[in-house]
């Protein structure tokens, strides 16, 4: 029924402004935080080791590439190695699809028939 006058809004909007843009934005913040923390700082951490795989990359690692593909590398170059993935057959491979570097004398399957 009755309109508050101007300058009583005009007061408690001017008393409340700074704490109440802060408390708009504190949520925001907070979900800036959370993603750095829950998927940035991971991601970064994947990549760097990633990084020092291909670096420690030598002839006779066997490893595997993103695409699933295994084999043994015969040369390692800058940006490529050459991998044999067959008796015979060596095929030039960019270092950054190499998803696996398997561990020497690993165990064979269970399914294997070499015995």
């Amino acid at each position: 029924m009755f309109a508050t006058p101007a300058y009583a809004q005009a007061a408690g909007a001017a008393a409340a402004g700074p704490e109440a843009l802060l408390m708009q934005f504190l949520p925001l913040v907070a979900l800036v935080i959370l993603f750095y923390f829950l998927m940035i700082r991971p991601q970064q951490r994947r990549m760097k080791q990633h990084q020092a795989m291909l670096a420690a990359l030598k002839r006779g690692d066997t490893v595997t590439l993103s695409s699933g593909v295994r084999g043994k590398i015969v040369r390692v170059e800058d940006a490529e190695v050459g991998l044999e993935i067959a008796t015979g057959v060596t095929v030039k491979v960019v270092k950054s699809m190499i998803a696996n570097v398997d561990a020497k004398g690993a165990p064979a399957p269970a399914n294997d028939s070499k015995a």
